[in-house]
């Protein structure tokens, strides 16, 4: 049984999986070589190969992102009191009373 003509040109269409090719298929990325190997065992980037992204001017940009008015801006961040730092049992101690008010 044969599938129809139709049905054929599309399956040729459709991307490759390693499930459907033999053992020495490598799909790859689609990133593209940026340069060639040298003789020498090191890489030579061709620089007209190199992708460059110019980013538009965004000094007269009216939107901003959003972000809450509830979220407190922390201040004093990565500084803690004594020299364990976030792993401080007391550190710990303190902010559990604090946040459920009971010893």
């Amino acid at each position: 049984m044969q599938p129809t003509q139709a049905l054929q040109r599309s399956v040729k269409r459709l991307t490759l999986t390693t499930k459907q090719t033999g053992k020495g298929f490598y799909k790859g990325t689609g990133s593209g070589s940026m340069g060639n190997h040298t003789k020498y065992g090191t890489y030579k980037i061709q620089w007209s190969k190199v992708r460059t992204y110019v980013a538009p001017d965004l000094s007269s940009f009216e939107l901003t992102p959003f972000v809450t008015k509830i979220v407190k801006q922390a201040s004093g961040r990565g500084r803690f009191p004594d020299k364990l730092g976030p792993l401080s049992g007391k550190l710990y101690l303190e902010k559990w009373k604090a946040e459920n008010g009971k010893d």
